[in-house]
């Protein structure tokens, strides 16, 4: 695997760097490969749950410009080229992944690095962290998802003030305005990550993931077709092994042994 990304195995949860800290874990397309190799490998391994952070002192810048720069090219850059091969698809792997994607924001999560978390099922955020959507200084808009993540989590004012400003939003504002899961002291940022990311690995895995399809689903579907839905998912979690060990533990008043399945 490339050095661009570090993959460390827990057994039954995999933590993922993104690991260019003197450009500030800015992309290349070497990274973005190396990234949903890594992504893909947990899937393929059975990890139960991934972390995700990054190296240094920030955890993404977005899209390294060096590598997109029109002077040093004999035209202009096809970005939906870039968008639809390499971003794209990791949003598209990162939603699709049927077990919970945390993610560490630890520093400035800038453009596409912001909006690569905000595709992450939980994120958690060091107070010194900060929310850019740089792609306005550039001419650009946010894309990653951003265009789509940023209304449904906060409303369209605030999603146009963040996308047309490009002001950095504190961690603790990201909190209280419902755009990330919680802002933690910095020296505790990783440690509560890693236990989240262990508490769900140990836990009901076959759950998660539906409910995580689920709540996924409910901004596109009528409420028709979302009570289907979720008359389907949950016929398939009362047939698992997991609602059996969580009933009986229910009953018996013990901790339950979820096997994921």
């Amino acid at each position: 695997m490339s050095d661009t990304i570090l993959a460390q195995d827990h057994g039954n949860w995999v933590e993922i760097t993104l690991n260019r800290p003197d450009r500030l874990n800015s992309f290349t397309d070497e990274m973005h490969l190396a990234l949903r190799a890594a992504l893909e490998a947990a899937r393929d391994n059975g990890a139960r749950a991934v972390l995700l952070t990054g190296a240094g002192r920030g955890f993404c810048a977005g899209q390294d410009l060096g590598d997109r720069d029109p002077s040093k090219m004999d035209g202009p850059p096809d970005l939906g080229y870039t968008v639809r091969t390499f971003y794209a698809p990791l949003v598209r792997l990162i939603r699709s992944l049927d077990f919970p994607v945390i993610c560490a924001v630890n520093g400035v999560a800038a453009g596409a690095g912001a909006n690569i978390a905000l595709a992450c099922d939980i994120v958690l955020a060091g107070e010194s962290a900060k929310f850019i959507q740089s792609f306005a200084k550039v001419g650009l808009i946010p894309d990653t998802g951003g265009s789509w993540h940023l209304p449904r989590l906060l409303g369209e004012a605030r999603a146009k003030g963040l996308a047309l400003t490009a002001q950095p939003l504190p961690a603790k504002q990201a909190e209280d305005w419902g755009l990330i899961w919680k802002a933690l002291p910095d020296d505790q940022l990783m440690t509560e990550a890693r236990a989240m990311a262990e508490h769900f690995a140990n836990g009901p895995t076959l759950g998660f993931g539906l409910t995580k399809r689920c709540i996924q689903a409910a901004c596109v579907d009528t409420l028709e077709d979302h009570l289907e839905l979720e008359a389907d998912a949950m016929k398939t979690c009362g047939e698992s092994a997991d609602y059996a060990e969580g009933v009986s533990a229910f009953l018996e008043k013990r901790a339950p042994k979820f096997q994921g399945k």
